[in-house]
C-alpha cells in the first residue's frame, strides 16, 4: 500500500512562502475541493484542504498562482504534532505536495474573474450580419 492523494480545487488564498535558515523554499496554502454531492438543504459543500510544499515546486506554485487559481495536487497525507505557546499539544493534518499541476492559462484566469455574471445580450448587433469562421464551427 501507499500514501497517495490526489485533488483538484482553487486556492483559498494566495500562497504563504517562506524559506528555512539554510535556503529551503517552503509553501503552505489551502485548496477547496467541492463535494460531489449536496447537503440537507441541497447545496453543494467544499472541503479545504492544506497543503505544503517544498524547494522548486513550492517556489514555482507561489510565484505561478493566486488566489482563485485552480490547481491539481499529487502528494501524500502528513499527520504531525507540536506543543503549542500555551503548552498544547496540537495536532495537524495535511498534504504533502509531490507536484503541482496549474490548471488554467492566465488568459482563463482572468476571464474567470471578469465573467461570473451573464455577458450580455448575444443579439446585440441589431440585426447585422456576426462574422464567422466556418474553420471554427463543429459540424
Amino acid at each position: 500500500m501507499t500514501n497517495r492523494w490526489v485533488g483538484v480545487g482553487r486556492l483559498t488564498k494566495d500562497v504563504e512562502l517562506r524559506f528555512t535558515p539554510q535556503g529551503v523554499a517552503i509553501a503552505n496554502f489551502t485548496v477547496a475541493i467541492n463535494r460531489t454531492f449536496k447537503n440537507a438543504n441541497g447545496e453543494y459543500e467544499a472541503d479545504f484542504i492544506n497543503v505544503v510544499a517544498f524547494k522548486k515546486t513550492a517556489e514555482n506554485v507561489a510565484n505561478y498562482t493566486k488566489k482563485g487559481s485552480m490547481v491539481a495536487v499529487d502528494g501524500r497525507i502528513q499527520t504531525r504534532n507540536y506543543e503549542n505557546n500555551e503548552g498544547k499539544r496540537v495536532y495537524v493534518t495535511e498534504i504533502v505536495a509531490d507536484s503541482i499541476q496549474f490548471l488554467e492559462s492566465k488568459k482563463q484566469e482572468t476571464q474567470n474573474r471578469k465573467y461570473t455574471h451573464d455577458p450580455g445580450d448575444p443579439f446585440k448587433n441589431n440585426g447585422q450580419p456576426i462574422d464567422i469562421n466556418y474553420d471554427d464551427l463543429p459540424f
